[in-house]
């Protein structure tokens, strides 16, 4: 996973995604399937399958505290807005206004916390179901392994207990206190 804000260099190009980019154009919807993962929305890979190239050298910055830090093309893009969608920094905001976004933002972590415990618990309800029935098969298999098993450490034993004791009766061979 890249991290908000990705770019990458090439011939002297300076070249990334907005949210006008991903969200608000064909080839944008297209790349949210590909991606699979709205992670996945601002990084190298997405950059290079939106604009359909290979090379250049990865750059990336999560270091807001100055706009030195960031290539002209994306401070312009950052203050004019067109990077919204893909990503927060505490750093952008003043600290009034970060608390303020921290209150709004608060009671939606709430919804989305409430949705996911809710998903979770189907997901377990159907991994219980679907670890009884691998439990069942695996009681099944497992004495046959455990026999194998067995048969194959007992080989590997006849190898290992004379390789290490005529090595051990070497003093040589001996930690220091077993000498």
């Amino acid at each position: 996973m890249c991290e908000f804000v990705s770019w990458i260099e090439k011939d002297d190009d300076i070249i990334f995604l907005t949210g006008d980019d991903v969200f608000r154009s064909k080839r944008g919807k297209a790349l949210q399937k590909y991606c699979q993962s709205y992670d996945d929305l601002p990084g190298h890979g997405a950059i290079r399958w939106y604009y359909n190239f290979t090379g250049g050298h990865n750059r990336e910055c999560t270091d807001f505290t100055t706009p030195d830090n960031f290539p002209p093309e994306i401070v312009k893009a950052i203050k004019s807005g067109e990077m919204r969608g893909l990503g927060v920094s505490h750093q952008l905001l003043t600290h009034l206004a970060w608390a303020e976004f921290d209150k709004i933002t608060h009671l939606a972590r709430g919804k989305f916390d409430k949705i996911k415990r809710a998903a979770l618990a189907e997901f377990d309800k159907i991994r219980r179901a679907a670890w009884g029935y691998f439990d069942k098969i695996k009681r099944a298999a497992l004495p046959e392994y455990n026999k194998i098993e067995r048969a194959a450490w007992a080989e590997f034993d006849k190898i290992r207990q004379p390789v290490f004791w005529d090595m051990f009766k070497n003093k040589k061979n001996r930690a220091v206190n077993w000498r």
